[in-house]
């Protein structure tokens, strides 16, 4: 391996210490400012044979940054999902739910989850428009993704997002090559691992040098535990047009995703008397039933499917998303430059475990009628009992913008105005459908939809009504205008950096069912009310006095003024320190805003009225060298108004509420050291401390002591490592992450215990014997079969002290165990 100025050797990692160029920045208004501005350190390391580069450029940016490459990614497990390469970024940590990354995962950055981490793809934001749930098993293949950012705590100036309260993490995808060539790549691995993927690069083609590449794979494997599969079809594109030698250019991107994957089932854990964690036997191999046991259908006689919803073959995860990224920059006048970035992404899907066991004479199939029923299995009554599928789909069409005009009105000095759209149509429904009970003893859903897409699969009640469990439409629209100001001053010592974001947002609500009062259950029917109370509620004949509120329609509006500041200075030499100040907000959810109540003067609320806000401080220190980078950095982060989810035992349901005030703050740092050609070693580590503020009202009357108790699933320590050495074809690399104990409980009285994990890759590079491009690669995750708990499934309290008052026993996922796997790779 050949090193110029500066190698991370043959792994490549290259985690923010030498950080993404404008390439890696989340739109292209903040490449275009990012690149005028840095003195670009340009350190190239080669990996497999001599004469393939990579680029990586010293951070510079005034704010917590860390960065990963392509160079890096190509080392991990093929198909695996880019949170997971993320893994070793200091402050963050993800809990990957199977070894290769289809089934999901969590994440936490700096105490905050997933739902408030903003992620984006070329710029156009990725969180759900409704609930801003992060879907990590839908994301782009990793051997198309060119370099992905950490921000932690942070975001630029313009990133459109509502829910950026813990920070934002960016990647984008491969530029298109001025050579036409490709690849086949074919994997297998434990558990029937098998994958192919193949990528095309067109070259220069036409008269203007456009260039483009398609990209499509296909993977299926087993669960690694108890029965089912998962399989996943994704497909890709990129057609870039340069314009003149400037920098100016458009660019069209397509991806699509598919996956049909059967859900993992992960253990309940319990608190042994004495506080410490009990954990079943059978804890690391239970998953769901595997035998179904056929319901009876017998005319004239009542039957009951009496099976547990937890059979394997009904619980399975579909999804079907896609997007279209648009990309262009043009250069208006010498120091005058215009970026447009539009997109529109596509989404269909549900939890696809939904079901539930109807009688054939329930008042949602009876509606208006007072007598009779529906005959759901055909077996010529209506007396039975007959289990249905009752899913919660969503169908998104979201369209955004995010265009930028700069002004490069001295050297080194530029104001940026931006304008950033982001509309999202969120339609929520339930068409209940039949299951397929053609084999009684393995039934399957007649449509993983339900009756979305099939409306011959729909069930259809008296009135002619087909049923739903849910029934909504939102629009979750985003106007934001922000202005920056970006320059290197006192001969590019200082660089500074101050911008403002004012998002508008308005979330327009339309609830087609009966709401149960102050609770999220609703009641989809065609029955009409008996009774309208004097606070304008109604009540149904069949519910006695439960009290609902009648369809509505009703809109929400937020906006706020949020500044951002970075500052560096560049000593003589290698060293450098700089700071930041960044505000953010997490606006409410689409859910939380349905859980409504009707007030005295006879208007609806929803129990959620404030957004989550944070201020966030970070000062931090960096030193490049010939062979050494390093970083240190301390923050600080205050939060208000943080929405937990808790149990009410009097409405039966979950109910989402502002809770108070959190503090964090640690300290994160890492390091990268190349001793000597082919060899380079790597090391991260992040302290996180967390304190909430307020005690917890969890009903009337009843307050739980959270004040002072550390946030859930957030490790206080991690570690991060990597070694690798590369010498002739033979590369080879090896990694771990260490995770300390982490909370189970608001209470902070049950833990989750501290876990390593070792992975290994190795490769033999067949470009050394003249096949260009051409390798065999192994990658085993888990070396050492470690037992270890992977995502959590939190609670307010594990102690039965509590019973009735928050009390009950969390979930946990199992880690996945040893998994190897081999690929093969064929240029062409």
């Amino acid at each position: 391996m050949r090193l110029n100025h500066l190698a991370y050797g043959a792994s490549a990692v290259v985690i923010a210490l030498a950080a993404a160029s404008a390439a890696s920045a989340q739109s292209t208004g903040t490449e275009a400012v990012e690149a005028t501005r840095v003195d670009e350190v340009v350190i190239t390391g080669v990996r497999g044979p001599r004469d393939i580069d990579g680029t990586i450029v010293a951070e510079t940016v005034g704010k917590s940054r860390s960065t990963i490459t392509q160079e890096f990614i190509a080392t991990q497990a093929a198909g695996q999902t880019v949170l997971q390469s993320l893994n070793l970024v200091p402050g963050l940590n993800f809990t990957n739910n199977d070894p290769y990354g289809s089934s999901g995962g969590n994440i936490r950055l700096h105490g905050f989850d997933g739902n408030r981490i903003s992620m984006t793809f070329d710029g156009i934001p990725l969180n759900d428009t409704g609930n801003y749930a992060l879907y990590t098993n839908q994301q782009l293949d990793p051997e198309l993704i060119q370099r992905a950012t950490v921000n932690t705590g942070t975001t630029d100036a313009d990133s459109p997002t509502a829910s950026a309260t813990g920070g934002t993490i960016n990647y984008s995808s491969l530029m298109p090559t001025v050579d036409s060539g490709g690849w086949v790549q074919g994997s297998i691995g434990d558990h029937s691992y098998t994958r192919l993927m193949g990528l095309y690069q067109t070259g220069e083609f036409g008269p203007w040098g456009t260039r483009a590449w398609f990209a499509a794979s296909t993977q299926e494997y087993d669960k690694f535990k108890g029965i089912g599969t998962l399989e996943k079809d994704q497909y890709n594109l990129r057609v870039y047009q340069p314009i003149r030698n400037n920098g100016d250019f458009v660019s069209v991107s397509a991806h699509y995703n598919r996956n049909r994957n059967n859900n993992y089932f992960g253990p309940t854990l319990t608190r042994n008397a004495d506080g410490s964690l009990n954990v079943p036997q059978n804890a690391w191999f239970v998953d769901f039933v595997e035998t179904y046991t056929p319901a009876p259908v017998r005319a004239g006689v009542a039957d009951t499917d009496t099976n547990t919803g937890n059979y394997w073959g009904l619980r399975i995860n579909p999804s079907d998303t896609g997007n279209i990224r648009g990309q262009s920059r043009f250069t208006l006048t010498e120091r005058l430059i215009l970026t447009v970035d539009p997109s529109y992404q596509y989404v269909m899907a549900n939890g696809g475990t939904q079901q539930t066991v109807l009688s054939e004479t329930s008042p949602l199939l009876r509606g208006t009628a007072t007598t009779g029923g529906v005959d759901l299995n055909g077996d010529g009554d209506t007396l039975d009992s007959v289990r249905v599928m009752s899913p919660s789909n969503t169908n998104t069409h979201r369209y955004g913008l995010n265009t930028s005009l700069i002004w490069n009105f001295a050297d080194n000095q530029s104001i940026r105005l931006a304008y950033a759209l982001d509309h999202g149509r969120h339609r929520q429904t339930g068409e209940f459908g039949f299951i397929d009970f053609s084999d009684p003893t393995e039934p399957r859903f007649a449509d993983v939809f339900g009756g979305r897409v099939d409306q011959d699969n729909r069930i259809v009640n008296l009135d002619g009504y087909y049923l739903r469990a849910r029934d909504r439409r939102s629009i979750a629209e985003l106007n934001q205008f922000s202005i920056e100001y970006n320059g290197d001053l006192l001969d590019r010592r200082l660089g500074l950096s101050v911008g403002v974001r004012a998002p508008f947002f308005e979330r327009e609500l339309n609830q087609f069912c009966f709401s149960q009062n102050a609770s999220s259950n609703v009641r989809c029917t065609s029955e009409t009310p008996n009774a309208t109370l004097a606070n304008g509620n109604v009540t149904f004949a069949s519910t006695g006095t439960t009290q609902f509120i009648a369809p509505y329609s009703r809109s929400v509006e937020y906006d706020d003024i949020l500044p951002n500041v970075n500052v560096t200075w560049r000593f003589d030499g290698n060293h450098s320190i700089y700071g930041s100040y960044a505000e953010s907000m997490t606006l409410p959810r689409t859910d939380n805003l349905y859980t409504v109540a009707r007030l005295a003067d006879g208007s609806i609320q929803s129990s959620i009225a404030e957004p989550e806000e944070t201020q966030t401080f970070d000062v931090g220190y960096r030193y490049t060298a010939g062979s050494l980078i390093a970083s240190a950095n301390v923050w600080y982060t205050s939060f208000q108004n943080r929405i937990v989810s808790t149990f009410d035992q009097d409405l039966g349901t979950f109910v989402d509420r502002n809770v108070g005030d959190v503090t964090m703050q640690g300290f994160d740092a890492q390091l990268g050291f190349s001793p000597f050609e082919g060899f380079s070693l790597y090391a991260s580590a992040s302290y996180t401390d967390s304190e909430i503020q307020d005690d917890l009202l969890y009903n009337t009357g009843v307050v739980l002591p959270t004040a002072g108790k550390t946030l859930v699933e957030t490790p206080e320590w991690t570690y991060g490592w990597r070694g690798s050495y590369e010498n002739g074809p033979l590369q080879f690399g090896l990694q771990g992450k260490y995770v300390s104990e982490r909370w189970l409980t608001d209470l902070n009285d049950l833990e989750s215990p501290s876990y390593t994990v070792w992975d290994v890759d190795g490769r033999i590079d067949l470009g050394y014997f003249g096949f260009e491009g051409t390798f065999v690669q192994v990658n085993i995750m888990n070396l050492f079969d470690e037992n270890y708990f992977g995502s959590l499934g939190t609670t307010i309290t594990a102690d039965p002290a509590y019973t009735g008052r928050g009390f009950s026993n969390p979930f946990v996922n199992i880690g996945s165990p040893r998994t190897g796997m081999v690929s093969l790779r064929v240029a062409f």
